[in-house]
C-alpha cells in the first residue's frame, strides 16, 4: 500500500490523497483547490489522475475544499462508490448543487464582461454543471459512525466523529500486508473539544500510520470568553459609526457558530439588537439538513432541539434566498450584519457585499476562518491597500478584523493530543497546512523524526 498526496500538501485546500495497493485505488477526499484564480483554474481543470482509474472514494466531510471536485469525477465517468456519513451525504447534495450554480453564474458573468470589453474569443465554461453534481449524488454510499465497511477488497474502513462540522469524520483503515495487519488513520479536518453545538471529536484510534491535518499547527485558539469579547468590541465600534459588518463564512459550521455567539451577546445585552442577514441560497437548506441529523449534536443542543427550542439562535436571522433580495442589502443603511459565503471570499454573494462595502471606512469586514494563500480573504488579512473584485480594483478603507477563534479546526495542543492518541509508530504525514504551520506542528509531536510534510505528488510507501 502507498499514499500519493495530490492536494492539501503544504497548503490547506484541495484535499486529495490517493491510496493504491494490490486490490485497487482509493481516494481520500476530492476537494476543490482555492487560491489565485489562474492557479486554481489550472489545477481544478486538470486532475493528476484519471477518474476512471479510481475504484472507490472516501469523503471526510462536506466542505468544498474536501468535496468540491466530486462532480468532476462524475463528469469524467467515474462510477465507483463515494463513501460518507449520512449528514455529509445530505450536505453535499445541497453544497455541490450550490457550487455548480455559482460556477455557472460566474462563467455567465465573465463571458458577458468579455463580450462587453471585446476581449479574447472563446466562452468560459463552468468547471461542472448541476447535471454533473446530480450524477455524483447517485454514487454516494452512507455509513454511520463506528460501522465498518469495505471500500476495497480486503480493506476495512470505519468513520469516527471528527467534531469539525456536521457529519465530519476521521477515517480508520485496516488491511493485511504479507500476512500482517496494517492500519492508517486519515484525520480529515479535526474539530475542537468543549465547543457548543456539535459533539466533541473522538480520540483517534491507534494505528501504524497517520495522515493528520495541521491547519493551526503552532497556534492556540483563544478561550470563548475572550473571543466573544472581541466580537462584542467589533460590533459596538461599527455600530457607533453607523457602519455595516460583513462576515465571510462557510455555510456549514462557521455560520452557525457566529450566529450562536451573536445571539448570546444580544441576550446578554452586550451588543444592541441588530438585523442579521444570512445571505446564501444554502442557508435555510443547511439548517434543515443539520436539524435532521441529531447524531451530530452534543447532548445539550440535542435536548434543546427535542424540546422545540432554538439553541443555535437562528430566530434572530433573516435568511436571504433570492438574488434580488441580496442585491437590495447593498442599498440598506447600517448598522446591520451580513454573514455570507464563501468563507475565503473566492466566489458567491460575499463578493458583491465586499464590492459595496470595502471602500467605506465606517464598515468592518470580520474574518473568522483560515484564509488560504492566494485567496481574496488572505489578501484582506494581509492588509493590502487594494483588492480586485470581479476584475475591478477597490481601495480597502473598511476595517478588517481577524477573529480566528471561531475556527472549526483543532489548535496545536488538540492536534498534538490527537496524534499521541493514534501513536502511529510507523510514521506521520502532516497535510492541510502551509509549510510554516506544518513544521510548527511537527516540532510539537511526540515523534518528529518519524513525521513528514509531503510535497504535492510525493508518494509514501506503507510497508
Amino acid at each position: 500500500m502507498r499514499v500519493t498526496f495530490w492536494g492539501a500538501a503544504r497548503t490547506v485546500t484541495g484535499s486529495k490523497h490517493l491510496l493504491t495497493g494490490r486490490t485497487g485505488s482509493l481516494l481520500l477526499d476530492c476537494g476543490l483547490f482555492q487560491g489565485h484564480r489562474a492557479e486554481a483554474e489550472a489545477r481544478n481543470r486538470n486532475l493528476p489522475f484519471a477518474p476512471t482509474s479510481l475504484d472507490s472514494v472516501i469523503l471526510s466531510h462536506a466542505h468544498i475544499d474536501h468535496s468540491g471536485m466530486l462532480p468532476v469525477l462524475a463528469k469524467g465517468r467515474y462510477d465507483g462508490p463515494i463513501h460518507a456519513t449520512p449528514a455529509t451525504a445530505d450536505l453535499c447534495r445541497a453544497m455541490l448543487l450550490d457550487a455548480a450554480h455559482i460556477q455557472e453564474k460566474d462563467a455567465e458573468f465573465m463571458n458577458r464582461r468579455k463580450r462587453n470589453n471585446q476581449r479574447e474569443r472563446g466562452p468560459i465554461q463552468p468547471l461542472y454543471t448541476a447535471a454533473d453534481a446530480e450524477r455524483c449524488f447517485t454514487l454516494f454510499r452512507m455509513h454511520d459512525y463506528e460501522q465498518p465497511f469495505e471500500p476495497l477488497p480486503g480493506v476495512i474502513a470505519t468513520f469516527h466523529e471528527a467534531g469539525h462540522i456536521a457529519g465530519a469524520a476521521s477515517v480508520f483503515l485496516r488491511w493485511n500486508e504479507n500476512g500482517s495487519e496494517r492500519s492508517l488513520v486519515f484525520s480529515g479536518d479535526l474539530g475542537r473539544p468543549n465547543r457548543p453545538i456539535l459533539k466533541d471529536p473522538t480520540p483517534l484510534p491507534e494505528a501504524d500510520y497517520l495522515i493528520i491535518e495541521g491547519t493551526y499547527g503552532g497556534k492556540t485558539h483563544p478561550e470563548e470568553a475572550a473571543l466573544w469579547s472581541s466580537l462584542e468590541t467589533v460590533v459596538n465600534e461599527t455600530v457607533a459609526k453607523r457602519g455595516r459588518i460583513v462576515i465571510p463564512a462557510f455555510a456549514v459550521g462557521r455560520t452557525q457558530e457566529v450566529v450562536y455567539a451573536l445571539d448570546h451577546l444580544t441576550r446578554e445585552r452586550r451588543i444592541p439588537e441588530l438585523p442579521i442577514y444570512v445571505d446564501t441560497p444554502l442557508g435555510a437548506e443547511v439548517q434543515g439538513i443539520i436539524r435532521r441529523h441529531p447524531e451530530v449534536f452534543d447532548e445539550e443542543t440535542a435536548a434543546a432541539i427535542r424540546a422545540g427550542g432554538d439553541p443555535l439562535g437562528m430566530h434572530r436571522v433573516t435568511m436571504v434566498r433570492d438574488a434580488e433580495d441580496s442585491k437590495k442589502l447593498n442599498e440598506v443603511s447600517g448598522p446591520f450584519i451580513t454573514v455570507s459565503a464563501s468563507g475565503m471570499c473566492e466566489a458567491g454573494r460575499i463578493l458583491h457585499h465586499l464590492k459595496h462595502t470595502i471602500e467605506d471606512e465606517r464598515n468592518t469586514v470580520v474574518i473568522i476562518g483560515y484564509q488560504a494563500e492566494g485567496t481574496l480573504g488572505r489578501r484582506l488579512v494581509e492588509g493590502v491597500p487594494e483588492v480586485r473584485i470581479f476584475g475591478d480594483m477597490y481601495t480597502v478603507r473598511a476595517h478588517v478584523r481577524v477573529l480566528n477563534g471561531f475556527s472549526a479546526h483543532a489548535d496545536h495542543p488538540a492536534l498534538v493530543k490527537q496524534a499521541a492518541s493514534c501513536v502511529a509508530k510507523q510514521g506521520i504525514a502532516i497535510v492541510h497546512a502551509d509549510l510554516e504551520r506544518a513544521e510548527a506542528l511537527r516540532a510539537g509531536l511526540h515523534a518528529p523524526e518519524r513525521t513528514r510534510v509531503p510535497n504535492e505528488g510525493e508518494t509514501w510507501e506503507l510497508p
